[in-house]
């Protein structure tokens, strides 16, 4: 895949309008839909903590860690699902309340359900949370093709303060259209920036604030790597189904 270079890339600095309210979903958590909408006119088609410094203009810093090293809000859920991505699927979307389309599931249960699936190996340093969601259409049971899996980069605690979600990654299925073009392409939002780029079979959108520098939301598209590579020590995405 062609991952443009920051030095080739577009700046243009997008305003942001006031913070949406704080929505706190039904159930286990709260969602993610609305924040970082593209405006109407577009058409959508413990560990040691490793460290990265973004110099850009050879004047500002900004400081980035392994996605790794943060604390993964969901990954401590009981009775995690494991098997092939149909019988994870079903399951996740029975713990659930038929109702909610965003259901709380673990790094382990996103990788297993959608295999292949990517995610920024470097966020921000002051991401101190991720939050992970599997989305469904409620009608059928299975995922929404659009937006199928949802991550919250929080700086401070997931659900507290809606202005601490730092960025949202949404991952949906790539259309043929999306696969016409490998690049990382900005869109303009409401509240800030949104990179958009497709690998395999996903469609990636990645949501950051504007009080995020763009900068850092750039490095984090461009550093995604498999997220069955980055899951918690002795976790197997290859577990049997039972």
């Amino acid at each position: 895949m062609a991952i443009p270079t920051l030095s080739s890339i577009w700046r243009g600095t997008l305003v942001c309008a006031a913070a949406a309210a704080l929505v706190v979903g039904c159930g286990d958590g709260g969602l993610l839909d609305g924040l970082g909408e593209r405006s109407e006119d577009v058409v959508r088609g413990s560990t040691t903590t490793s460290t990265t410094i973004l110099v850009v203009d050879d004047e500002q810093e900004f400081t980035s860690i392994d996605a790794t090293d943060v604390s993964w809000w969901n990954d401590d859920i009981e009775k995690q699902v494991e098997g092939d991505s149909s019988f994870v699927i079903t399951r996740i979307f029975q713990r659930g309340d038929r109702v909610t389309k965003f259901v709380q599931a673990s790094r382990l249960e996103i990788a297993a359900a959608l295999p292949d699936i990517r995610f920024p190996g470097l966020v921000p340093a002051d991401v101190g949370w991720v939050t992970s969601q599997l989305v469904f259409d409620v009608i059928s049971g299975q995922l929404d093709p659009e937006t199928a899996a949802a991550f919250g980069l929080w700086t401070v605690e997931p659900y507290t303060v809606n202005e601490g979600r730092a960025a949202i990654l949404r991952i949906g299925f790539a259309t043929d259209a999306d696969l016409q073009s490998l690049e990382i392409r900005p869109e303009p939002v409401d509240e800030g920036l949104s990179l958009i780029w497709a690998t395999g079979k996903y469609r990636y959108e990645l949501f950051c604030r504007t009080a995020l520098p763009e900068e850092l939301c750039w490095q984090m598209a461009e550093s995604a790597r498999r997220l069955d590579r980055q899951l918690p020590p002795g976790a197997d995405v290859s577990a049997a189904a039972p």
